[in-house]
C-alpha cells in the first residue's frame, strides 16, 4: 500500500524532473544548435554583443558563450540581488532587485540600452531573457524616477494584478520594455531574442515586459489597469500624467506590430511552463501513477487548489492517479499576512484534502514563493488533524493570506533556494489506488 510519505517522495521526483527539463543552458545550447540558427547568426567573423538578463540569466549566459565562441565582443548578465552568477571574467555582471526595481535596477536598465546603442551595423545583438526580467531593467520614460515606478509596481502587486496587467503599465512607463531596447539597437545587424518563458501562453509581449517585440497593450490600456487594480489616485501625479499624456498623442507608443524594426528581429523560446509540466508528466508515469495534465491554474488560489482537489476526488479508485499542471495563480496578500501564491493554494487545497491520503505539491519553478525563503508547499490529508492538535487555525491563516507560518509550523514547506530556472508554478497532486 502506497504512503503519504512514499506520495511525498513521488511528489518531489516530479518536481526535480521538471527542473531538470527546464535548466537554462540545455535549453540554450538546443536552440544555438538548431540549422536555421547556426546558419544566420553564426557566421565566420561575425561579431555578436550578448545581454541575458532575468533568474535563470547565469546559466543562459554561460551556454551561450560556450556555443558562439569568440564572436562574442561584448557580454553583460544582470540577475537578481542573491542569486549566484559564477560567469567569466570577460562578463559584465550586475545584479539589481526583484520583484520591485531599485537603484541597482536603473543602472542595468541604463547598461542594457548603452549596449544595445553601440551595437552597429558590423554585429548583431544576441538578448537572453527569463523571468524577472521587467524588474531588473528600469529606465524609466522621462520625466518619471524609480521612486515612480516603484510605487506604482507595490500598488499593483498589493491589488492582485497579474503579469500581463502589470507589464502593460510598466512597459508604457519604460525606455527599455514594450520594444524599446529593440529601438536602441535599430543600428545593429539584426537583434535575436532567446526566451525562457516564464509566462503561461508564452505572449512574448509579456515575458520581460517584451524589450524587443511588438506591444499590443495601449496607453489607453495601462489607465484601466490602474483603475482595475487601484486607483488612478493613488498612483505618483508624475505617472498618472504621463499615461495620460500618452493618450492624448503627446507621447510616442510602446513599438507596435508592423513596425519596420521588427523585420531585423528574430525571437524564439527555448523552454517554458509545457516543457516542465511534460516532464513532471512522464515522472509521474514511470512512478506508476495514470496521470492527467488539467489546464493551468489560474485566477484565485485558493480556489485553485480547492478545484484541483475536487478533480482529484472525482477520478477512479483503481488506479494510482496522479494531476499535473502549470500555475500563475493571483493571491492579494492582506496587510500583516505572509507567503506566497502557491502556499496559498497549497494551503487551501490542504483544507479540501482533509483525510483524505492524498498529497499536493504547489511551488515555483524559481525556487522563490512570494517574499519568502520557501518555494512552496507540499501537504497531505493530515495537514488539518495536525493543525488542530497543535492549535493551529489554518482557516484564519487562509482567511488572512498568512500561510507562511502556519505551513513553516507544520513542515510543510518546500525550500530549495533559488533554482536558477523560472518557467512559473507546478503543481502536482497524487492519489493512491483507494
Amino acid at each position: 500500500m502506497t504512503t503519504l510519505e512514499q506520495l511525498r517522495r513521488d511528489a518531489l521526483r516530479c518536481q526535480a524532473a521538471a527542473l531538470a527539463a527546464v535548466e537554462p543552458g540545455a535549453l540554450v545550447v538546443a536552440a544555438l544548435t538548431r540549422p536555421e540558427v547556426q546558419s544566420r547568426l553564426i557566421e565566420p567573423g561575425g561579431s555578436v554583443h550578448l545581454l541575458g538578463v532575468g533568474k535563470a540569466a547565469a546559466a543562459m549566459t554561460r551556454a551561450a558563450l560556450g556555443r558562439l565562441g569568440a564572436s562574442v565582443r561584448t557580454a553583460l548578465l544582470v540577475a537578481p540581488e542573491g542569486v549566484p552568477t559564477d560567469a567569466p571574467a570577460s562578463v559584465q555582471v550586475m545584479t539589481a532587485g526583484h520583484p520591485v526595481p531599485t537603484p541597482d535596477s536603473m543602472r542595468a536598465g541604463e547598461a542594457a540600452l548603452e549596449l544595445a546603442k553601440h551595437t552597429g551595423p558590423e554585429a548583431q545583438l544576441v538578448v537572453l531573457l527569463s523571468g524577472g526580467t521587467s524588474a531588473l531593467l528600469a529606465a524609466p520614460a522621462d520625466p518619471l524616477t524609480l521612486a515612480d515606478k516603484q510605487a506604482v509596481t507595490r500598488l499593483l502587486l498589493a491589488g492582485g494584478a497579474d503579469i500581463g496587467a502589470l507589464n502593460a503599465v510598466r512597459k508604457h512607463c519604460s525606455r527599455v520594455k514594450g520594444g524599446g531596447l529593440l529601438r536602441a539597437a535599430r543600428r545593429s545587424a539584426g537583434v535575436w531574442t532567446f526566451i525562457l518563458s516564464d509566462v503561461l501562453g508564452d505572449d512574448l509581449a509579456t515575458v520581460g515586459s517584451g524589450p524587443t517585440v511588438a506591444d499590443p497593450t495601449t496607453f489607453a490600456d495601462a489607465l484601466a489597469v490602474l483603475d482595475r487594480f487601484g486607483s488612478r489616485a493613488d498612483v505618483p501625479p508624475a505617472v498618472r500624467c504621463h499615461l495620460e499624456a500618452g493618450v492624448r498623442g503627446e507621447v510616442p507608443e510602446t513599438v507596435k506590430p508592423g513596425d519596420p524594426l521588427l523585420a531585423r528581429s528574430r525571437t524564439m523560446v527555448v523552454g517554458n511552463n509545457g516543457t516542465a509540466v511534460d516532464a513532471a508528466r512522464r515522472a509521474a508515469e514511470a512512478l506508476g501513477y495514470v496521470t492527467t495534465v488539467v489546464p493551468p491554474l489560474v485566477g484565485d488560489a485558493a480556489e485553485a487548489g480547492r478545484g484541483l482537489v475536487a478533480r482529484l476526488r472525482a477520478l477512479p479508485g483503481n488506479h494510482a492517479v496522479a494531476l499535473v499542471a502549470g500555475a500563475e495563480p493571483i493571491v492579494r496578500v492582506a496587510p500583516g499576512g505572509c507567503g506566497g501564491r502557491a502556499q496559498h493554494l497549497g494551503l487551501a487545497a490542504a483544507l479540501a484534502l482533509a483525510d483524505t491520503p492524498a498529497v499536493v505539491l504547489a511551488v515555483g519553478t524559481d525556487g522563490v514563493d512570494g517574499p519568502t525563503d520557501a518555494a512552496g508547499a507540499l501537504v497531505d490529508g493530515t495537514l488539518v488533524a495536525r493543525a488542530r492538535a497543535r492549535g493551529i487555525d489554518l482557516e484564519t491563516a487562509l482567511e488572512r493570506t498568512d500561510s507562511h507560518p502556519a505551513l513553516d509550523a507544520l513542515d510543510a514547506l518546500v525550500r530549495t533556494g533559488p533554482s536558477g530556472t523560472n518557467v512559473s508554478d507546478l503543481v502536482v497532486a497524487l492519489r493512491p489506488a483507494c
